[in-house]
């Protein structure tokens, strides 16, 4: 399972294209539909398009995301 680190500020998805919606943070594709979610725990959610997957890789390059067990 993949979440946000803890000693990163959520708004800085916000320069990956992320919107935030109360406590969720999500990206939607060019289709308009939300294909990536980051919870309020930080858990992010599975992609559900290729775009989705390339925004998650993105998240990783940038040092934002760490694996944690279930």
């Amino acid at each position: 399972m993949l979440k946000i680190k803890d000693s990163v500020d959520l708004k800085e998805l916000e320069k990956f294209g992320f919107k935030k919606d109360k406590n969720i943070y999500f990206f939607k594709n060019i289709c308009n539909a939300t294909v990536l979610m980051a919870f309020d725990n930080r858990k992010i959610s599975n992609p559900k398009d290729d775009q989705g997957n390339e925004v998650l890789y993105d998240l990783i390059q940038a040092g934002l995301v760490e694996k944690v067990e279930k």
